[in-house]
């Protein structure tokens, strides 16, 4: 790739980062999008200047990526990361007009969140036996947790002690971009993590004093990690086919959806930017409703 590519997709990167804020995770994968489609642009039609850059070139990539069986949510991905880069790009005053203008997004199939039954959460919470480990102390808090807040996997793993307030019983989360939100506990939780933050002292006198969870080495949790060991014990308690940190905090709004949450308030829980992101739990609520219907209504 061209210097002054690289230059130019470094500058819009750190554009991304210290300004738009947006995670490492979302920074790289746009930094992935993008290379891949100007090494293909170089291959296919050689050092190509911006501004030359036509939507024809954009469509031939996008049809390669289909061919080679690329779902349409990956797709959609890298154009919307596409469709970023050059309106920033406009913006910087390198193009006239963005190629993407005639570009559409495929549509998505709407796939209803996953969560698991409140019968198998009870389950999980109140009957499964941990080992009596620091890993079993460790695992068995942070589902917990995960159930009790709805936060993200990456949320769980940068919570620091700091973000634990006992008096006012709540934690402190760090969410997308940066923006910071509140989420109220019960006094049952909060005495586990007082408890759990006591223990760490005690066992791990080596342990890394950054961060609330940490591994029986005393280092912080590492993803991968916390994704398998929610894996491990969803799988003893429910069927359904995706088993992770996520399918909690669909299971966390869900269920506060059903006991008649209130929308804006689960929108402020989750951290959502927008309520539209919020509104796909209403549909597992009507749903819930027309089962409760199917199996009461003497005219069902």
């Amino acid at each position: 790739m061209p210097p002054t590519e690289a230059t130019v997709i470094s500058e819009f990167l750190d554009y991304l980062k210290f300004q738009k804020r947006y995670s490492a995770h979302t920074v790289v994968s746009y930094q992935n999008d993008l290379i891949s489609f100007f090494d293909f642009l170089s291959l296919q039609y050689g050092e190509t200047p911006l501004a030359d850059i036509k939507a024809t070139y954009i469509r031939t990539w996008l049809a390669g990526l289909r061919q080679e069986g690329l779902e349409s949510k990956s797709v959609a991905r890298k154009i919307s990361a596409l469709r970023s880069f050059f309106k920033y790009q406009l913006k910087q005053e390198r193009i006239q007009a963005s190629p993407m203008s005639t570009i559409s997004s495929p549509k998505l199939n709407k796939r209803l969140p996953r969560f698991v039954e409140k019968e198998d959460i009870s389950t999980l919470l109140q009957q499964v036996e941990f080992p009596d480990t620091w890993d079993g102390l460790t695992q068995q808090l942070l589902i917990r947790l995960f159930y009790h807040t709805g936060i993200r996997q990456a949320e769980l793993v940068g919570l620091k002690e700091g973000h634990i307030d006992v008096h006012h019983r709540s934690v402190k989360v760090l969410g997308k971009g940066n923006k910071e939100r509140i989420i109220p506990v019960n006094s049952e939780l909060v005495g586990e993590l007082t408890a759990y933050m006591a223990e760490k002292r005690k066992q791990l006198p080596d342990f890394d004093p950054g961060y609330l969870f940490v591994n029986a080495r005393g280092k912080k949790l590492y993803p991968a990690y916390v994704y398998r060991a929610v894996k491990a014990y969803l799988g003893l308690v429910t069927t359904i086919d995706k088993k992770s940190p996520h399918v909690l905090r669909h299971t966390f709004a869900t269920h506060l959806m059903n006991n008649g949450a209130d929308l804006n308030a689960v929108k402020e829980l989750l951290g959502h930017s927008s309520l539209a992101a919020t509104q796909v739990y209403t549909h597992n609520t009507i749903e819930k409703l027309k089962d409760i219907y199917q199996k009461a209504h003497p005219k069902a």
